[in-house]
């Protein structure tokens, strides 16, 4: 009996962690009147701040080699800098593009995880990844273009709006395949740390750079509040509840489990927003998790866990 209730605290967590993430969207759309270099500063300062005390005394006696370094400063512009940018610059033009379609085109991540290690950890690529593939990305076309056809009013800003969520997809995903390389030999709790600092050092010059040096301070108090409400919830909390959960979770219970969180972001779209997707999206949509599940499959068959 206390095995069956402990098989159960696996997939709760997963769940737990696809409704963070789900909500992280809408936390994210509250801080439109930021620039979102500036939310991505402020948002992995905080978490930073949040971790250093748990960490001090591991982060002093790591000593990395020169690829390690390496590795981490490439995830750190991928992960942290890029991929949350482009994510968060998706959500601030959701009057282009539905806030649930953000979030479906951001599942294409594994399509990049698997072609990077293809490229860069010479994993073999099974041939039907390529159909799968090709079903996935003609399927995001239409779950982005409500029956196929580009609304020519804000046909422009909804193509823009979904390159950018298509870019956190490559990011991130991308990202998998060199964090699979660190991960072999530093703990994941200091590569976080470390990638969290990364992306601090890297997001502050670009604010003057692009000349937002104005913004820094400008976020309100309420706003200094949604950026440590990502930090302990929709950020690396979510993140260490997920490995918490895929932990006690087989693989292919915790692929199915994790692709529920975009159609969470449908309800949510749904109920915050009145945003309802068209028949021909819905079906896309489905086509789109299922060829994802796919895929993942395709990776978990060849790897034998997820990154």
């Amino acid at each position: 009996m206390k095995t069956g209730r402990k098989s159960y605290i696996g997939p709760i967590l997963i769940i737990v962690a696809a409704l963070l993430w789900a909500f992280d969207g809408v936390i994210r759309r509250n801080l439109y009147s930021l620039p979102p270099i500036t939310i991505i500063f402020f948002e992995h300062l905080l978490g930073l701040i949040i971790l250093s005390p748990f960490l001090f005394k591991y982060i002093f006696k790591v000593r990395f080699t020169k690829k390690e370094w390496i590795l981490l400063l490439v995830i750190s512009v991928l992960s942290g800098l890029l991929g949350t940018l482009w994510f968060t610059t998706a959500l601030l033009k959701v009057h282009f593009i539905s806030f649930s379609v953000v979030f479906l085109l951001q599942k294409l991540q594994p399509i990049f995880a698997i072609t990077s290690a293809s490229i860069f950890l010479k994993e073999k690529l099974d041939k039907r990844y390529i159909l799968w593939a090709v079903l996935a990305l003609v399927s995001a076309y239409f779950v982005t273009f409500k029956n196929g056809v580009v609304n020519l009013e804000t046909g422009e800003g909804t193509i823009i709006a979904a390159v950018y969520a298509l870019g956190a997809a490559f990011a991130w995903g991308t990202s998998t395949t060199f964090s699979k390389m660190l991960l072999g030999t530093v703990r994941a709790e200091v590569s976080t740390f470390f990638r969290f600092l990364f992306t601090v050092l890297l997001a502050l010059p670009l604010i003057f750079i692009f000349k937002l040096g104005s913004s820094v301070t400008a976020p309100t108090i309420p706003q200094f509040g949604l950026f440590a409400l990502i930090a302990v919830s929709t950020g690396m909390v979510a993140l260490l509840i997920y490995y918490k959960g895929l932990s006690k979770t087989s693989v292919h219970v915790a692929t199915i489990l994790e692709l529920t969180f975009p159609f969470i972001a449908i309800f949510i779209d749904r109920v915050l927003y009145k945003t309802v997707l068209s028949p021909s999206q819905w079906t896309a949509a489905f086509l789109l998790v299922f060829a994802i599940y796919k895929i993942a499959k395709l990776r978990e068959n060849i790897e034998g866990k997820v990154i």
